[in-house]
């Protein structure tokens, strides 16, 4: 008796299982008809344009980043090139300087 008792308990609990994803299923595909139909694709899209969107925004700032390291080393270059230049003018003004004097 037991082990036909227990046969009927699983019969029971699979027949209760299947009406229930049964269910579940028709309730998911009144779902999406419900929604638009076509909601894999519209999500797929969706990340897509995300995706291109932070890629954009990356390079973006990537860019950003270059330039500002080449203005700063523009920068130096320039401060280099400057003391050279206002030595030069220095030296240019002291030798005026003296001709001048020796004009007078």
């Amino acid at each position: 008796m037991g082990k036909q008792y227990n046969k009927v308990q699983k019969r029971r609990r699979r027949k209760k299982y299947f009406k229930r994803k049964r269910e579940q299923t028709k309730s998911s595909i009144t779902l999406k008809k419900s929604s638009g139909g076509a909601s894999a694709p519209a999500k797929k899209a969706a990340k897509k344009a995300a995706k291109k969107a932070a890629k954009k925004a990356t390079k973006k700032v990537a860019k950003k980043a270059a330039k500002k390291v080449a203005k700063k080393a523009a920068k130096k270059a320039a401060k280099k090139v400057a003391p050279q230049s206002t030595e030069e003018k220095a030296a240019a003004e002291e030798s005026t300087a003296e001709d001048s004097p020796a004009a007078e």
